[in-house]
């Protein structure tokens, strides 16, 4: 039987839980960390969140996923991630797909793609007829302009202040401005 309210619930809950992975991803950008933000979710209870880290923590696992499925396991204090959504911005790596995998994560909501490394079908598709055979049901994109936004802004940034910087160099090595 098909349940339109049901399904209408769940698309602004869904909006609700990606919009905060949002400001989780916001935070990482304060930082200076490629801002992508995850959330774990079961019953509308978060159980985990987490941003990109791997520049603060020197971490090339730290990512947004691993850290907020940490952070769930450890509030579980079980490793088996049943029932639970995983609210990310961008879609999940090869080895996020993994872990999604081995903690038994149900569902997914990625925000934008991924067409660089992307497992959730954009360049991979580890969770489709896994070697598991465990079901991940995935929706996504899911407000992809807005994920992508703020992806773009940061890159936007990192490579003004790297031209700006190297301006500044040339400036220096030649001379630069009201030097004699």
């Amino acid at each position: 039987m098909h349940d339109e309210n049901t399904e209408d619930r769940q698309g602004v809950l869904d909006e609700h839980f990606l919009r905060l992975a949002l400001t989780e991803a916001g935070r990482g950008a304060e930082e200076g960390e490629v801002p992508i933000g995850c959330l774990l979710v079961k019953g509308n209870r978060i159980l985990g969140r987490g941003y990109n880290r791997m520049e603060s923590l020197r971490d090339p696992t730290a990512h947004a996923e691993i850290l907020a499925i940490g952070a769930a396991c450890q509030a579980l204090e079980n490793w088996r991630l049943d029932g639970c959504t995983l609210y990310v911005t961008l879609e999940p790596c090869p080895m996020c797909a993994g872990a999604i995998l081995n903690s038994r994560i149900g569902r997914i909501v990625f925000g934008a793609r991924d067409k660089r490394l992307g497992a959730l079908g954009s360049t991979y598709d580890i969770l489709r007829d896994n070697p598991l055979h465990r079901e991940v049901q995935i929706k996504g994109p899911a407000m992809e302009e807005e994920c992508l936004a703020m992806l773009q802004a940061f890159f936007r940034e990192i490579r003004s202040r790297k031209k700006a910087v190297s301006t500044d160099l040339a400036e220096d090595v030649a001379g630069g401005p009201g030097l004699k």
